[in-house]
């Protein structure tokens, strides 16, 4: 996978800086500005306002992107050391222990066990059971746990656990995490979007245009389809597509959100999204004819190696291999998806050779129609060595790997201190695994009779 290009303990050590830089959250939370209904400055003044109604008066700056400037950069601070932990406790699950590392309260369904005097208003920590050992409802818990800060409870013990199926709310108001950053629980809805900042470089790549006809394979939950149909101005047609029913559901949640028009999404599997039988295309819903996009995104699904904070590292050499035959059925049906001229961009948040390089140097020597593509934004590293591909091809890539850069500790005072060309750079790096890579295909994939 990586220890190819490596020599075996250089390529193990690569690999434990990484997991551990993957056990913390980036040291920014990205927010997306709605264009389609605010100007960027407009939001970022309304954020200022109720970030410091939610920091009670402390200034934390927010940074524009200067290369994604629909991009708004807030600093989380931490972690902070001096938390005193008390006698009370709760255990959360693992997701939701991840979720609190980037900002959230707890809700009800994410608490597995709490001690038993928890009572509604005590001033409780929060665990993360990471290695999913801690039984439901237990009132204590021995087992491996990471310290994720303190909160007050809003329920007793006994409510959370009563078994009542409509309890869903916050379980404990998170009031001194470990790493702090704003809750956005419902924040500014409709005007800001929580995303990666790899995830949104994506759609800049892909540089969908008003008018067009845009496919979007693996959809949900609709951040980056959202982002596309703004980026177009709302003018054109995206198409979305999932394989779940939910998700489908939740990119159409986020569109009515958002104000957007253009978007369609299906319940649909992109490896069956190409049209056999010629009969003249009607409806507009997939399958679809071939050559029938101007740009298609295939954000594949993945491994998952590169979502962050991820504590639990729970992937087994199989889990990892296992993508790479439905990457190649999702990409062979994008390209024939494609115009003559169009535009696809294949991405991952993982940051596996296999799934990253390996699958470009295959699409290459596959299909001869395609071109690698230069991006625009580039933010992120060259690709990595390994898969065949030469210089100039890895100089077309980007691969954001967050473990080239040491862990930082922020803090109110070193934030008062930095540069803010300092804090874009930290931004670019310090974030989720990610890669992305951008073909054009130059001649068409239709067979032309003698």
């Amino acid at each position: 996978m990586i220890v190819s290009t490596l020599g075996k303990q250089d390529a193990e050590r690569k690999f434990e800086t990484l997991l551990n830089h993957l056990s913390h959250p980036p040291s920014f939370t990205t927010v997306r500005v709605n264009t389609h209904l605010a100007s960027v400055q407009h939001v970022k003044n309304m954020l200022s306002d109720e970030l410091e109604k939610q920091l009670n008066g402390l200034s934390v700056p927010i940074l524009q992107h200067p290369d994604v400037q629909d991009i708004l950069l807030i600093p989380v601070i931490g972690p902070r050391k001096n938390i005193k932990q008390q006698q009370c406790e709760a255990i959360v699950g693992a997701q939701c222990g991840n979720a609190v590392l980037r900002g959230a309260h707890v809700y009800v369904p994410g608490i597995v066990s709490a001690s038993k005097f928890m009572k509604a208003g005590d001033v409780v920590s929060v665990y993360s059971d990471i290695k999913g050992k801690c039984k439901k409802g237990a009132k204590e818990f021995d087992g491996t746990k990471v310290f994720l800060g303190n909160g007050i409870s809003e329920s007793s013990r006994k409510e959370i656990f009563s078994g009542l199926p409509d309890l869903k709310g916050i379980g404990i108001r998170m009031t001194e995490p470990v790493y702090l950053s704003p809750s956005f629980d419902n924040v500014l809805p409709g005007y800001l979007f929580l995303q990666n900042l790899p995830s949104t470089v994506v759609t800049h790549v892909l540089d969908p245009q008003p008018g067009e006809r845009i496919l979007d394979m693996c959809a949900a939950p609709g951040g980056k389809t959202t982002h596309i149909a703004a980026l177009m101005h709302d003018q054109g047609e995206v198409i979305a597509l999932d394989k779940i029913s939910n998700k489908v559901k939740k990119i159409e949640q986020n569109a009515l959100l958002l104000g957007l028009n253009s978007i369609r999404a299906f319940c649909f599997d992109g490896t069956k999204a190409l049209k056999l039988d010629m009969v003249k295309d009607t409806e507009g819903e997939p399958p679809f004819l071939p050559e029938s996009f101007d740009r298609i995104l295939l954000d594949a699904p993945c491994s998952g190696m590169g979502q962050r904070p991820n504590m639990a590292c729970a992937w087994t050499l199989k889990e990892v291999t296992s993508y790479q035959p439905l990457q190649r059925k999702l990409f062979t049906v994008a390209v024939k998806l494609l115009k003559p001229g169009g535009v696809l961009v294949y991405s991952t948040c993982t940051i596996t050779l296999a799934e990253n390089e390996e699958q470009v140097a295959w699409a290459l020597t596959t299909f001869p129609c395609l071109q690698l593509q230069p991006q625009e934004p580039q933010i992120g590293g060259e690709g990595m060595m390994g898969a065949g591909l030469s210089f100039e091809q890895l100089k077309q890539l980007q691969r954001f790997d967050p473990s080239v850069v040491p862990l930082p500790d922020t803090d109110f005072d070193s934030l008062r201190e930095a540069k803010v060309e300092d804090m874009i750079c930290l931004a670019n790096k310090d974030c989720i695994g990610f890669f992305i890579a951008k073909f054009v295909k130059w001649k068409s994939t239709q067979e032309t009779d003698p």
